[in-house]
């Protein structure tokens, strides 16, 4: 949870935003893998490294806190190359014919993990490390909820 802004020293803005030492300040582009692109707010740490400050929704193999490598490309726009440092946290992606409801969400809450989505019906949950990845993939499950591995990926779950 962030503290308030009124707590933190204020830097300046960022197209209106108060930013401050706690926010963060660089977009990195991650593609999935068919083409969706997407830009993750992420802490700029210097040297061309990056820690992600959203979970992705279409990425595979990254979620948030991880530290990447990320360069600018011709116009700019920092582009994903690779995952310096695992943060420990796991990334799996639901989504829902109806809208998830807020006593679901709750939930998922209530199960130690959190989430991040694009609407109600699209969303990635973040497992942080200590809960137990089957823990809420079994939940998902018992919903009937349809739901996959993003990070772990299937395979490095499963096995190929």
């Amino acid at each position: 949870m962030r503290a308030s802004v009124g707590a933190r020293r204020l830097l300046g803005t960022l197209g209106g935003i108060p930013v401050t030492a706690n926010t963060p300040t660089a977009k990195v582009a991650l593609r999935g893998p068919d083409g969706e692109v997407e830009t993750l707010w992420a802490y700029d740490l210097g040297g061309g490294r990056f820690r992600l400050d959203n979970t992705p929704w279409y990425a595979y193999g990254v979620s948030w806190q991880d530290i990447v490598q990320a360069a600018p490309d011709q116009d700019g726009q920092l582009q994903f190359e690779k995952v310096v440092e695992k943060s420990g946290n796991r990334t799996v992606r639901i989504t829902a014919d109806q809208p998830f409801t807020d006593e679901w969400l709750k939930r998922i809450v209530e199960l130690s993990a959190s989430y991040e989505g694009s609407n109600r019906r699209y969303l990635g949950i973040n497992i942080p490390p200590g809960v137990d990845l089957e823990s809420i993939t079994s939940f998902l499950t018992e919903q009937n909820v349809r739901w996959e591995y993003a990070d772990p990926t299937y395979e490095q779950v499963h096995g190929n």
